[in-house]
């Protein structure tokens, strides 16, 4: 086990400064490097740091950033969620990270969860230089959905994405709707105790803030990283919760049989229990096995 340092950085993406905490163990040779970030609308203190820290005491370097318009990122107006800016976000960081001196830039990972899990897919299906990628409880495609959605619920999330669209085109602060709640709450985002797993995951002291212009529901019905699988060429590991309620464990298999090299490890959780203990640690040790296979099997 290497002892680590963290410290803070920032880089530019598309006009903004992104934050991030690069991880380095201590060791005098290049190492490979983990460029990590989070899900809908999540940030990096959400249990990130702990698998940056798994990651590096191995001796990776890892990259953890939050997207604009989240967290300790700059961008305006805040929690604006568009997928373009954050595969650009995705762009900037690993190309900071293979910038990083002591960092074998051939040897760069992504590693991305929940709708972070979307993006690395996309990224990786264009980027051909990733060298591995972990797409944790990720986000495929939405013809699948875990839960059936009222129809109430749908049309007022389809009325408060029409208003913040025109509150956008007009120059208007953004329309914000609850991002994750139970099935009662008006959230985008809803299961039975999600409100309790979002808690889990969260620190008292974190940036996270439990909303979302409401604009973003257009992007998913088109958003559908898991049929890039096919075009994937480096390794990829696939993290599935069986009793995922927001994201159907039968996309996520039917992604990675698009890819030329894919494996699975599956947990007995709901989404957020990959996060926390008593399955974190076996999470972490699976995922780190995986990437330490495929950065440092050919390192002299």
């Amino acid at each position: 086990m290497n002892s680590v340092t963290r410290s803070d950085l920032t880089f530019r993406s598309g006009g903004d400064e992104c934050a991030a905490w690069l991880y380095r163990p201590d060791t005098p040779t290049p190492v490979p490097g983990v460029v990590m970030a989070h899900g809908f609308t999540a940030v990096r203190d959400q249990r990130l740091d702990a698998y940056a820290q798994v990651f590096a005491e191995a001796g990776l370097a890892v990259l953890l950033f939050d997207y604009r318009h989240f967290g300790a990122s700059a961008g305006e107006p805040r929690q604006l969620l568009s997928v373009k800016h954050q595969l650009q976000d995705w762009e900037a960081a690993i190309a900071t990270l293979r910038a990083q001196p002591g960092v074998d830039p051939q040897r760069i990972a992504l590693w991305g969860t929940s709708f972070g899990g979307a993006h690395v897919q996309a990224v990786a299906a264009r980027d051909h230089g990733i060298a591995a990628v972990v797409a944790q409880i990720p986000f495929c495609w939405a013809e699948k959905p875990q839960q059936k959605v009222p129809l109430g619920k749908t049309l007022g999330l389809l009325f408060a994405a029409l208003r913040d669209s025109l509150h956008g085109a007009l120059g208007l602060p953004p329309h914000y709707i609850q991002a994750i709640g139970d099935p009662d709450d008006h959230a985008a985002m809803t299961s039975p105790g999600a409100a309790a797993g979002i808690a889990s995951i969260t620190p008292a002291d974190s940036g996270w803030r439990n909303r979302v212009a409401a604009r973003f529901v257009f992007q998913l019905a088109t958003y559908k990283p898991g049929r890039q699988a096919g075009d994937i060429r480096c390794p990829i590991h696939y993290t599935i919760a069986e009793q995922d309620a927001f994201i159907s464990p039968a996309t996520i298999r039917e992604a990675a049989s698009l890819a030329a090299d894919a494996e699975i490890s599956s947990y007995p959780c709901g989404h957020f229990g990959v996060y926390v203990e008593p399955l974190f640690s076996a999470v972490a040790r699976d995922e780190t096995a995986f990437l330490l296979r495929h950065l440092t099997a050919d390192a002299d």
